[in-house]
């Protein structure tokens, strides 16, 4: 038998990444060699944002109830997908925070009860830092995704923006990061779901808002930018409640009208110019405290991550007013997903970072970077 030079053998590492932290149901396999390459192997979805469309946003109660429905069938397909069979497992991701309550606990304890069983370490993961680091996957053997071509480089600035999370990051390298700023209130996404519910367009707000500013004037209304005393923090509140004053102004209704029927009133022009102007000024609001920290920090490179990272609007923003191409991920991978939680378990593996105590892990729904 032939002896393969030890210089060319490769430690391959599986991780399964459990995602649950609001209203998608995820599970995926990501592999990890020994040069700290990531490859997709599986990558599983259930959405109950169906259920949650008539009421203009997530429902914790009914989230909670899907993922109950969802969660082994997520992971025995992720594993089948993957064609793997738990011995091919060599540890269990989980995000344990930030999110909602009753949807982390669902992944958290089912994680543990994996771990348990199957013998398997266990890593707890943050939600927030796993966006980033669905960057890192840049290899699959799954059809039809577009990946980065290589790997963020070290030091990276990192900027998450979804539903839930509108923060700005530095990176030294692996685990080793400062939060520079993040939303006083509404995440971005929040804000573009209230706008969206403001123009009786279809949930989630990010999407519909995006198509339908494409038939507006994205300069036709001059909406604020909130002045922050920490110059790296983001607000969306005020620009919302602008969006709200110019859309009853356009009826003709005091302040006190209900925004709830005020769709009923704007024409579809009007919805257009409206999502178009509050679309411009929202990503700007974003681009321009990245751009600043760009100049201040000269990273090497820089990476998006969340919901919000699949916009087009951003992307256009980013790539005309940063010196530094970004390679993007694609937008599966952007939103909630198992994927990014695996790997992020990956290299907490690879590079041993402490493993989770199965018996005792809780979640966090307030979790910080």
């Amino acid at each position: 038998m032939a002896i393969v030079p030890t210089s060319v053998i490769l430690i391959l590492m599986k991780v399964l990444g459990i995602e649950t932290s609001c209203d998608e149901t995820a599970a995926a396999v990501v592999e990890m060699n020994d040069d700290h390459l990531l490859t997709l192997h599986s990558n599983v979805v259930a959405t109950s944002m169906d259920l949650h469309a008539a009421y203009g946003g997530v429902v914790p109660e009914i989230a909670a109830r899907s993922h109950i429905e969802s969660i082994i069938p997520v992971i025995e397909q992720a594993l089948h997908d993957a064609h793997c069979v738990w011995d091919d497992i060599d540890g269990i991701a989980v995000t344990y925070g930030a999110g909602l309550g009753g949807s982390l606990l669902i992944g958290v304890m089912t994680a543990r009860t994996l771990a348990i069983t199957k013998k398997k370490n266990l890593y707890a993961i943050n939600h927030v830092e796993g966006h980033l680091y669905a960057n890192f996957i840049t290899k699959t053997v799954v059809s039809d995704y577009s990946l980065p071509q290589n790997q963020p480089k070290f030091p990276c600035l990192g900027l998450i923006v979804s539903g839930g999370h509108s923060q700005l990051v530095y990176f030294r390298d692996h685990f080793d990061y400062d939060l520079l700023g993040q939303t006083q209130d509404d995440a971005i996404g929040e804000a573009f779901d209230k706008v969206a519910k403001i123009l009786g367009l279809p949930y989630p707000g990010g999407p519909s808002i995006g198509k339908k500013a494409l038939e507006g004037d994205p300069f036709a209304y001059a909406f604020p930018k909130a002045k922050m005393s920490e110059k790296y923090d983001f607000s969306f509140s005020g620009l919302k409640t602008a969006v709200l004053r110019t859309a009853q102004e356009l009826c003709g209704k005091t302040h006190e009208f209900p925004s709830k029927d005020l769709a009923g009133l704007l024409n579809e022009a009007q919805k257009a110019t409206i999502a178009a102007s509050f679309q411009r000024v929202a990503i700007e609001t974003v681009v321009d405290k990245t751009v600043q920290a760009y100049e201040e920090f000269a990273p090497t490179s820089v990476v998006i991550g969340g919901g919000v990272a699949s916009s087009p609007e951003l992307r256009r923003q980013l790539a005309e007013r940063l010196p530094i191409e970004i390679e993007y991920q694609d937008p599966r991978l952007c939103t909630d997903n198992g994927a990014m939680i695996a790997a992020l378990g990956c290299f907490k593996a690879m590079l041993g970072q402490p493993t989770a105590d199965p018996y005792t892990l809780e979640i966090a729904p307030n979790l910080s970077m």
